[in-house]
């Protein structure tokens, strides 16, 4: 497939670890002060977590959380009674919307891997109520061509399409080479997009460019798709994400983004006072796990 203008690295950031959560250990990239927005995104974590650590109970408001779970398992806890476990493989889009407060712990011995994905709500959809899309791994669509495997997680990849309902338009991709093989993927014109880095060495968007390392974050511009070819000899396997740009104002605040400054104030008070979407927080507490 050529593309009439194909999409170019303009930036990469190479995820180092930091601590986050309680014990736990991420590596950021969207977030960062190299990277401190794509819009719609808000921030991209590769989570490695062992028990006793974890994400206790914190909330949410204003955007969307999606974790993908690499290796292990995790079990989310919310006050509305949901509770629910993803194995490796697993998704959960989880929507917050006016107000959620959750855990997400380990739910197995050993190190759990992920990644987790903030997707900015707009204005409009900031204050609806809190939702929850699960898929297990089974249920996540496959593509396969010419050495080139991808899980469609969002949108469409291959003729394949994914059966998840995105309120901010998004792409979301896992895709893995074998030595040798080349892929290419239509973005939307004008959206966003860049790609993580899980496994081996890629090369993104012109033949012969530097390939890029294992916890790489690259932001592509803008184009019509983007061209990936695996030249070394081992697989190598990485998220493909892209979205369509709100071309709003964010206020970010720890776990509440919203479009002004007193929108903050209020979500604070919010969660405070136990109102608005937080009502049920006052005699909420996640129930620990026992494995």
């Amino acid at each position: 497939m050529a593309f009439i203008n194909p999409r170019q690295v303009v930036k990469r950031i190479v995820a180092h670890e930091q601590p986050e959560g309680d014990g736990a250990v991420v590596r950021r990239s969207i977030g960062r002060p190299e990277l401190r927005q794509l819009d719609p995104f808000l921030m991209l974590d590769y989570f490695t977590v062992s028990p006793p650590a974890g994400f206790p109970d914190h909330p949410h408001r204003g955007f969307e959380t999606v974790t993908y779970m690499l290796e292990g398992a995790f079990t989310h806890q919310d006050f509305a009674g949901h509770t629910g476990t993803i194995q490796a493989g697993d998704l959960q889009w989880m929507t917050a919307g006016r107000g959620i407060v959750h855990c997400e712990m380990p739910a197995s011995t050993g190190v759990q891997r992920g990644l987790q994905l903030w997707i900015n709500l707009s204005s409009k959809f900031k204050m609806i109520e809190p939702n929850y899309q699960e898929l297990e791994s089974g249920n996540i669509p496959v593509a396969e061509k010419d050495g080139t495997t991808v899980k469609v997680i969002a949108g469409e990849s291959l003729g394949i399409s994914s059966p998840v309902y995105t309120r901010t338009p998004t792409m979301y991709l896992d895709v893995t080479m074998q030595p040798g093989a080349s892929f290419a993927q239509e973005i939307s014109e004008g959206w966003n997009s860049f790609a993580y880095t899980l496994e081996g060495r890629p090369t993104f968007g012109s033949k012969g460019t530097p390939p890029i390392e294992a916890h790489t974050t690259v932001e592509l511009s803008h184009g019509d798709g983007v061209m990936v070819w695996n030249d070394s000899d081992k697989a190598c396997r990485f998220v493909l994400i892209a979205g369509q740009p709100l071309n709003e104002p964010v206020f970010q605040h720890g776990p509440f983004v919203m479009n002004t400054r007193e929108e903050i104030i209020e979500a604070i008070r919010d969660y405070k006072g136990f109102r608005n979407g937080f009502e049920r927080a006052a005699h909420w507490q996640s129930h620990p796990l026992d494995f």
